[in-house]
């Protein structure tokens, strides 16, 4: 790919990233509001190490953080599929809730089967509101009937503790035990690629293969006591590793160090461009307040007691789409021409308005246009051919499954 078509990777990136952070503003690119200063952002426990390898900060949900290191978002998306990237996202919020009826309080607010999990067991859900739309998705661990951990999205993270604690106000005053923690006394560090769990596993004692997607385990970590979660947001074998802050650059030097290069940092850039390979929704591009679970093609995340039950927040919206169908409906497509931006249109093969563009760009592990976006129900078959509106000018694009690239979730075999 020539200089030019890295420019335009990263551009499509930055403005996606800045959509997915409803307060951001124009120029000054991810920052929460226009007139917050780059003293005034808050940093994570590794901001100087960031800096120090070359980082290029950004603001983002009110925190600096690095878009890119010295490598390209390109060399960086590739490096993570054939190798491992570490990112920091320490920016998201991890919270617990604990005591006898956290359970069912949680089950309230999201559409996950919570109560079915086994302890040490995760998934990903969705908090909704009461019209059926998300608030914002989430992985939630259950430690134990007792104990549940979550993470929350950064651009989110004050309206949904809002949330979640309004209800909580709530439902104590019923009579119902749940109270809960926010962690912020811990950072949060992502480790992705086919090379995370062999490094891991020399920082460690846990016997990773042992350990699959979507498990939660309390384990200690290059001397450290680590919530582990073998997941991620880049659709390969993965972990997310929340570690108290005052370890958490030993922690970072320690994997860096023990991959002998085969781990890199990697920053925001890449992880926009790993998520959309995966089909993975950014919440405030792909997912938002008026969409569904139904509509966002997440319906495999309501839990099939629920489906029967209820008992969540726009619950009666909800199950009627999923007896009857919705009206839109989250599609990928592959496009000629320059790489489709969030809001571009879709129309049919013959001129009708039937969607919007809500994440594109160009895949830099299969060199070529990649998108995702809502369609009217009937044009979402695999195969539907679509115009992409570009700049005023109409593209070719093609309806097609999703991920773009396999996912390698590390699974019993």
């Amino acid at each position: 790919m020539g200089g030019r078509g890295l420019w335009r990777l990263g551009r499509c990136i930055s403005r996606r990233l800045a959509r997915s952070n409803p307060a951001a503003s124009n120029p000054r690119l991810f920052a929460t509001a226009p007139s917050l200063e780059p003293a005034e952002l808050k940093k994570t426990s590794l901001h100087d190490l960031h800096v120090e390898h070359g980082g290029k900060m950004v603001p983002f949900a009110g925190w600096s953080m690095p878009l890119q290191y010295r490598d390209s978002i390109m060399d960086s998306t590739l490096h993570c599929r054939a190798s491992a990237g570490l990112f920091d996202v320490s920016h998201m919020c991890g919270l617990s809730l604990r005591g006898r009826d956290c359970v069912p309080f949680l089950e309230t607010l999201v559409v996950a089967d919570v109560a079915g999990l086994q302890p040490g067991t995760g998934t990903l859900t969705i908090f909704t509101n009461e019209r059926g739309g998300a608030i914002d998705d989430s992985v939630v661990a259950k430690v134990g009937d007792d104990h549940i951990y979550l993470v929350v999205n950064a651009g989110c993270r004050d309206k949904d503790l809002a949330h979640i604690g309004a209800h909580m106000e709530a439902f104590k005053s019923k009579g119902g035990s749940v109270d809960w923690h926010i962690h912020d006394e811990r950072s949060l560090l992502a480790l992705q690629g086919p090379m995370a769990a062999p490094v891991l596993q020399l920082l460690t004692k846990e016997n990773l293969s042992k350990f699959y997607f979507g498990e939660f385990r309390t384990t200690n970590i290059n001397g450290s006591l680590c919530f582990l979660t073998r997941t991620g947001y880049t659709g390969e074998d993965g972990f997310e590793i929340s570690v108290p802050s005052e370890d958490a650059l030993d922690l970072t030097k320690a994997i860096l160090e023990k991959s002998e290069g085969k781990v890199k940092l990697t920053g925001l850039g890449a992880r926009d461009s790993l998520r959309l390979e995966a089909g993975l929704c950014l919440y405030g591009n792909d997912m938002e307040q008026h969409i569904t679970p139904v509509e966002a093609g997440l319906s495999w995340a309501i839990g099939k007691r629920r489906r029967a039950e209820g008992g969540f927040l726009g619950s009666e919206v909800i199950l009627k789409q999923l007896q009857e169908g919705p009206a839109i409906r989250r599609v990928g497509f592959f496009s000629t021409g320059p790489p489709p931006r969030s809001h571009s249109e879709i129309s049919s093969s013959s001129g009708e308005k039937i969607g919007e563009v809500t994440s594109g760009g160009f895949s830099p592990c299969l060199k070529k246009n990649i998108a995702m976006g809502y369609v009217k129900s009937g044009f979402h078959k695999v195969g539907t051919e679509v115009k992409i509106v570009i700049r005023g000018k109409s593209n070719n694009g093609v309806v097609t499954k999703m991920p773009f690239v396999p996912t390698k979730y590390y699974k019993p075999s």
